[in-house]
C-alpha cells in the first residue's frame, strides 16, 4: 500500500476524502477545493487516488498542497481483460469500480483515526457512494465541469428511454432545462456510440449522481445563469447543487526555462498574442497541425504555441495515460515555418505555465481546446477564447463559450473534419482584431469581474461552500 501524509491536521478537525478520477485535470480542482476546506473551514483532508492515476505531474500536485491535506494510493486492479479498443471512459469506471474493495478499507481506517465527515467522488468514481453509505458516511459528488455537462448526465436515464436514435442524429438540437441548445454531433463523445461499453458507464454514473447527499460544481452563475436557475430549484430526487467556481490554480513557481516565454511576452505589445494550447492530453493530427501552423502564419499574428507532436491514430487513452513523445516536435512544423514566423511567434514544447501565460498583459487570445480547467483559467485572466474541441466534452462546451456565454469564436471545418490554413487564419483574424473578437473580450471581463465577486467573501461561491462544509461539520 502506497501512502503519503503531510500531517492529519488534528484527530479533532472534521476530516473529508476526496476521490478524483485520474487526470491531473481532475487532480488540480480536487487540490483547489481541499485547499480552501482546509484554510477557509479548518478540515483536515485525504485525497485518495487510484494506481491508474499515478504519474510525475500527479506527484508534483500532490506534494504541493498544505501538511492539512494528505494523500494516498489505491493498489493496482487487473485491466488487462478490457478489450483494446476499450474506450477511455470504460478503462476509467472500470478501475474506480474494481477499486471498491480497497478504498472500503481505507475509508474504514479512516474512520478510525480521524472525524470522517463526508466523501466526496468524482464524475466516474460515483461507485464510491455504496461505500460511503455501508460505512455510514454521507457521499458527495464534485463535479469538475460545467452546469451543461451535469445536466446531460442528470438527463441521460430519461433521454436513454425516450430517444430512439442515436444522439449524433438526432433532427433538432438537445434542449435540456436552462441550457444551450445542443446539435446532436457536439454532445459529449462518449455518449455517441450506444452500443459502446463506455455509454453504458456514462448511464450508470448519471443514475448515481442522484444518490449523492449534494454536487459540488466548478462554476459560477453568470457564466450559465439560466442552468443555475433550474438546478438551484428543489426538484424531488435530486440532490443540491453547490456552485463552488471558479476553482482554479493559483500560480505556481516558473523555472527558468518556463520563463524564457514570459519573457518574450514581455517584448509584445498588450493584448497582442494569441496564446496556442491543447491542455495536457490534447494533440492533432500531422495534417492539422500544417494547416494551423500555416493559418498562424498567414494570419500575421502574434503567438505563443505550445507544441506537441502530433497524433495520427487518435489514441486518447495513451495521450491520457502516458507522458508526451521526447521526440522533438517542432520536427513536424511544416518546413521553414519556424524560421518563417520568428519575428511574430514563440514555440515551447510540451509545456507552457498557463495561468502566467493567461495572466500576461501581452496575451490576447486563446486558442484553446475546451477543457474545463482551461476555460476556468480563461475567464479568471479575461481572455477571449477560440474554441477548438477535441474530444470528451469539449464540444459542447465549445457550444456553450460561443453561443451562450458568448466569450468565444468558432472555426468551421471542412467536409472531413479538417480545419483548412485560410478558416485558421480567418478566424484568429477575427479574434485578434475583429468586431466579433472584440464583443468577446468585453463579455469574458465582464464574467471575469462576476467570478471574482462570486469568489469573495459573502459572495455566491463562498456562501454554496459554505453551506456545503456547514453540513460536513453537522454530520456526526
Amino acid at each position: 500500500m502506497e501512502a503519503k501524509s503531510f500531517g492529519n491536521g488534528g484527530a479533532a478537525a472534521p476530516h473529508v476524502a476526496l476521490l478524483p478520477m485520474p487526470g491531473t485535470g481532475h487532480l488540480i480542482p480536487f487540490g483547489e477545493l481541499a485547499k480552501i476546506l482546509v484554510s477557509r473551514h479548518g478540515f483536515s483532508v485525504t485525497i485518495i487516488t487510484l494506481a491508474a492515476s499515478a504519474s510525475k505531474a500527479q506527484d508534483a500536485v500532490l506534494s504541493s498542497l498544505p501538511p492539512a491535506i494528505a494523500s494516498l494510493a489505491l493498489p493496482a486492479v487487473p485491466l488487462d481483460d478490457l478489450p483494446a479498443d476499450a474506450h477511455l471512459v470504460t478503462i476509467l469506471a472500470v478501475a474506480a469500480s474494481r477499486s471498491a474493495h480497497f478504498l472500503r478499507t481505507e475509508l474504514s481506517r479512516l474512520q478510525a483515526s480521524s472525524n470522517l465527515v463526508a466523501i466526496v467522488g468524482d464524475i466516474f468514481t460515483t461507485d464510491a457512494f455504496a461505500v460511503a453509505r455501508g460505512l455510514g458516511v454521507p457521499p458527495y459528488l464534485f463535479f469538475p465541469s460545467n452546469l451543461l455537462c451535469l445536466s446531460i448526465f442528470l438527463h441521460l436515464p430519461e433521454l436513454d428511454a425516450s430517444v430512439a436514435c442515436e444522439y449524433r442524429d438526432l433532427p433538432e438540437p438537445l434542449r435540456l432545462p436552462g441550457c444551450v441548445p445542443v446539435p446532436g454531433p457536439e454532445l459529449v463523445e462518449p455518449i455517441q456510440d450506444r452500443s459502446n461499453e463506455a455509454y453504458r458507464w456514462m448511464l450508470h454514473h448519471g443514475r448515481q449522481y442522484r444518490d449523492a447527499e449534494g454536487i459540488i460544481v466548478n462554476t459560477f452563475e453568470a457564466l450559465e445563469p439560466d442552468a443555475a436557475k433550474v438546478l438551484r430549484q428543489n426538484e424531488p430526487g435530486r440532490p443540491p447543487v453547490y456552485l463552488v467556481g471558479p476553482l482554479t490554480r493559483t500560480l505556481p513557481a516558473v523555472g527558468e526555462k518556463d520563463a524564457e516565454c514570459l519573457r518574450w511576452l514581455d517584448r509584445q505589445p498588450a493584448g497582442s498574442v494569441l496564446f496556442v494550447s491543447f491542455g495536457s492530453a490534447g494533440t492533432l493530427s500531422t495534417a492539422q497541425m500544417a494547416e494551423l501552423a500555416l493559418g498562424l502564419e498567414m494570419s500575421r499574428e502574434r503567438f505563443l504555441w505550445v507544441v506537441r507532436s502530433p497524433n495520427d491514430d487518435g489514441d486518447v487513452c495513451e495521450a491520457y495515460f502516458t507522458a508526451q513523445s521526447k521526440a522533438d516536435p517542432f520536427r513536424f512544423l511544416p518546413a521553414g515555418f519556424v524560421e518563417r514566423t520568428s519575428e511574430v511567434g514563440m514555440l515551447v514544447p510540451s509545456w507552457a505555465p498557463q495561468v502566467a501565460v493567461l495572466g500576461h498583459s501581452a496575451t490576447g487570445g486563446f486558442l484553446s481546446h475546451c477543457g474545463w480547467n482551461s476555460t476556468m483559467e480563461s475567464v479568471m485572466a479575461g481572455v477571449a477564447i477560440l474554441a477548438w474541441p477535441l474530444f470528451a466534452e469539449q464540444r459542447q462546451n465549445a457550444v456553450m463559450l460561443a453561443e451562450g456565454a458568448r466569450i468565444a469564436l468558432r472555426p468551421q471545418a471542412a467536409e472531413g473534419g479538417l480545419v483548412s490554413r485560410e478558416e485558421v487564419a480567418r478566424v484568429v483574424k477575427e479574434l485578434m482584431e475583429g468586431e466579433e473578437g472584440k464583443a468577446a473580450r468585453r463579455r469574458v471581463l465582464e464574467l471575469k469581474e462576476a467570478a471574482l465577486r462570486s469568489l469573495e467573501d459573502g459572495g455566491a461561491a463562498f456562501h454554496a461552500l459554505d453551506e456545503a462544509a456547514g453540513r460536513w461539520k453537522t454530520t456526526n
